[in-house]
């Protein structure tokens, strides 16, 4: 079987899960910026990484609006993002990138990743800023945010190799 893992990652923690990922499977690994949808058509599976962003995969549109052409493949979707990933928050992460017609055809995944303010683009950290300043007004904090704020000042890792484990066992099933 033919694998290819495509990430998109801006702070390294999508990349690192999908290097792990490209190593334990021996498939072939490509930033997202140098595939095309052609790129990926000898391949049997195809497995895609992105960094969340408000509830968003970044850049899973590459195989949302391409998902007609890869009828026959294998395809897996896993998303990186600071918090645990509780059930409810991968619902609706699920929910929020894909259609129901879509979920039935895309295995989706959620990876812990981490988060470094100082990785960020500028308008990435313009955006954290407003979100920094709206929970700072909150009168009341949980446990998540409490760490979201934190982390501005003190970068996050929850990057775990066994983390991958999941996807693993899936793609050799």
């Amino acid at each position: 079987m033919k694998t290819i893992v495509v990430y998109r990652s801006k702070s390294g923690f999508v990349k690192r899960y999908a290097t792990w990922i490209a190593e334990e499977l021996s498939a072939d690994l490509f930033e997202y910026s140098k595939v095309t949808i052609e790129d990926l058509m000898p391949y049997d599976t195809i497995i895609y990484g992105g960094g969340l962003y408000a509830v968003g995969i970044n850049g899973v549109n590459l195989i949302k609006k391409n998902l007609n052409k890869l009828e026959d493949k294998k395809i897996i979707v896993f998303a990186s993002g600071a918090t645990p990933g509780r059930d409810n928050e991968i619902v609706e992460i699920k929910n929020g990138n894909f259609t129901v017609e879509q979920q039935k055809r895309i295995e989706f995944f959620y990876l812990r990743g981490g988060f470094d303010y100082n990785k960020l683009a500028l308008i990435d950290k313009i955006l954290m800023n407003l979100l920094k300043l709206k929970l700072k007004y909150k009168s009341k904090l949980t446990l998540d945010e409490k760490g979201m704020l934190a982390s501005y000042s003190l970068p996050v890792d929850f990057t775990k190799k066994n983390n991958i484990d999941e996807i693993i066992t899936y793609v050799n099933s």
